[in-house]
């Protein structure tokens, strides 16, 4: 079995767990150790590990402000290939409340949980850590509309695939949310191949 397709079944076994809860804002998430917790499961079935890496650039897009890369790894033990995806957040350094460590810390843990779940393909339309302003609207509004990434993702992942690999993640992406996109989406997603 490649890697291609044992990542593939993961993805379709995996369910991240929403086992943290925000008081503030009253919703559940997941974090990036909850997706790591329940990957373990998955390293001795399909004989795979994840690591995910980060540094630290401000070269990024010409800016001085400080840019967490995230990117996250599956490598599979019998044949050493690997597949990547990574997640890119800018540090705030002027977040109210926050000290530098925790601005980083805060930048770490996006970019950690974006960049898995770019990898494994985890839809966060129902999280409301991805749509939460966390305090900062002002003004009385209706409840945000909830914003479908999988496209977005999608795209971001067939990026990093390497090209002997993207028609298979291509025709799991289209399993898995083919039926989400319309004709437009999946044409671009088919120029990637």
């Amino acid at each position: 079995m490649t890697l291609g397709e044992k990542l593939s079944l993961i993805q379709q076994e995996f369910k991240a767990q929403k086992s943290r809860y925000n008081s503030f804002g009253k919703y559940n998430f997941r974090s990036a150790e909850d997706i790591l917790e329940g990957l373990k499961p998955f390293n001795k079935k399909y004989k795979v590990y994840f690591v995910v890496r980060e540094k630290i650039t401000t070269s990024f897009i010409g800016t001085t402000t400080p840019v967490m890369v995230s990117k996250a790894t599956i490598y599979d033990i019998e044949s050493d290939a690997s597949i990547s995806a990574t997640a890119v957040v800018g540090v705030d350094l002027e977040q109210k409340g926050m000290q530098t460590p925790q601005s980083f810390g805060s930048a770490s843990s996006y970019g950690k949980k974006y960049a898995l779940g770019n990898l494994l393909l985890i839809d966060d339309t129902a999280d409301a850590d991805a749509t939460n302003s966390h305090g900062k609207s002002t003004a009385p509004s209706k409840a945000p509309a909830k914003k479908d990434d999988s496209f977005q993702q999608s795209i971001d992942y067939l990026k990093s695939t390497p090209d002997d690999k993207k028609g298979a993640v291509l025709q799991m992406i289209l399993d898995k949310y083919g039926n989400k996109f319309s004709e437009k989406q999946v044409a671009a997603l088919r120029k990637f191949v």
